[in-house]
């Protein structure tokens, strides 16, 4: 009955002039506010979109300008450049990575490093060139790369803290060896003052492993020797080991 009456009230509403919504129309309103919101939520997004590439742009703007700031006038650094504070090594175990870059200079920079080192100073343990390459010989499951490592951004900028890749090979070198610090001969090079006798400049820093800090970082500049005088003549090899003998006077 109840069913009856509702079917006699909807005739008599539709007698009174009710307007009464035909499928197709429903169909069509309902297609329509679907579009509606669709078209809302696009440019809903696109504008979440601009606002990201906005932001995203004033920040690299941001970096360029400190960047400019930090260095962009700064000259990359000369002999005599000194940076940081070398710690007491006496008592310690240093290793010594191979120089990294030799450029203008005939025979073997690491040999003459290494007598100057071993001659000068004698209150530390040093883990020479060749003695790494005899433990990582003795070593083939060790995945570590002692020479070509990158050290350019020391000769274009102060590093108060060396990363990856450089930090985990020293890292993985050092611990076969179980040394720390390391002294890394960054670049060994002849002077081109060409109104000079040459000069080779040793560029060396001093890394603590065990957290990547540069303690020190400086341009040693040798004596001058006349040229032709055969493999180095007077390098800086025995300067560097003069520097670091002062790390062993506390």
């Amino acid at each position: 009955m109840k069913y009856v009456r509702g079917a006699a009230n909807f005739q008599g509403e539709c007698k009174a002039g009710a307007k009464v919504q035909q499928p197709e129309r429903l169909v069509y309103l309902s297609t329509l506010h679907r579009m509606r919101r669709a078209r809302k939520r696009f440019e809903l997004s696109d504008m979440t979109s601009k606002g990201v590439l906005a932001a995203q742009a004033r920040a690299a703007i941001l970096v360029a300008l400190v960047l400019c700031a930090c260095g962009g006038g700064t000259p990359p650094p000369g002999p005599g450049t000194s940076v940081g504070s070398p710690p007491d090594l006496r008592g310690t175990r240093v290793l010594v990575s191979p120089t990294q870059q030799v450029l203008g200079v005939s025979g073997d920079p690491d040999a003459e490093l290494a007598f100057g080192l071993r001659d000068r100073t004698r209150a530390l343990t040093w883990v020479l060139p060749y003695q790494l390459d005899e433990v990582l010989a003795r070593s083939p499951g060790i995945s570590a790369s002692p020479r070509g490592l990158p050290v350019r951004q020391f000769l274009q900028a102060e590093v108060c803290r060396s990363g990856d890749p450089l930090y985990g090979e020293l890292r993985r070198m050092a611990a076969l060896v179980d040394a720390d610090p390391v002294l890394s001969p960054v670049q060994a090079a002849l002077s081109s003052n060409v109104d000079e006798d040459p000069r080779v400049n040793w560029s060396v820093a001093l890394m603590e492993v065990s957290t990547g800090r540069v303690h020190w970082f400086g341009i040693v500049e040798g004596g001058a020797f006349p040229a032709g005088a055969g493999l180095l003549g007077r390098p800086a090899g025995p300067d560097v080991a003069v520097v670091c003998g002062s790390m062993t006077t506390g």
